[in-house]
């Protein structure tokens, strides 16, 4: 399995137990089961128990501020998806589809990020410093 499949089982896998979460859960459930129902059918019932299996699992986990069990629920969801993939390589395309209309419903992915900056400047010396963006007009 090329890199792009992995990277893809990773995303999807993350993405489903993120959204299990949220307000999006009932998007992304019906999207993976649907999914499964168009390629492989008889497993699609089951794979719809397992979803609800393990969101109860994760608002548990959630609630006890157990972040092993939710690392272990993604990797679980990752390991599901990228078997899917091995199994039916023409999945890709449709998780992708549904991976793209799901990811507006993430929460912002960006983390908090603590920026510590120290200088200094001695004679004529200046010094500009930005956590982020900076514009500097010079007169």
């Amino acid at each position: 399995m090329g890199p792009e499949i992995a990277e893809l089982a990773r995303t999807a896998g993350t993405t489903v137990v993120t959204l299990m979460a949220g307000q999006a859960w009932e998007s992304a459930r019906d999207g993976v089961v649907a999914l499964w129902q168009r390629f492989q059918p008889t497993r699609a019932e089951a794979i719809g128990s397992e979803l609800e299996a393990t969101r109860e699992d994760l608002l548990l986990a959630r609630d006890a501020d157990d972040t092993d069990t939710e690392a272990e629920l993604t990797a679980e969801w990752q390991a599901r998806v990228r078997r899917l993939l091995l199994a039916q390589p023409d999945v890709a395309e449709e998780l992708r589809r549904i991976l793209a209309e799901l990811n507006p419903q993430l929460p912002d992915p960006r983390p908090s990020v603590e920026v510590r900056l120290r200088a200094e400047a001695s004679g004529n010396g200046r010094v500009y410093q930005a956590g982020r963006d900076q514009h500097i007009t010079e007169r």
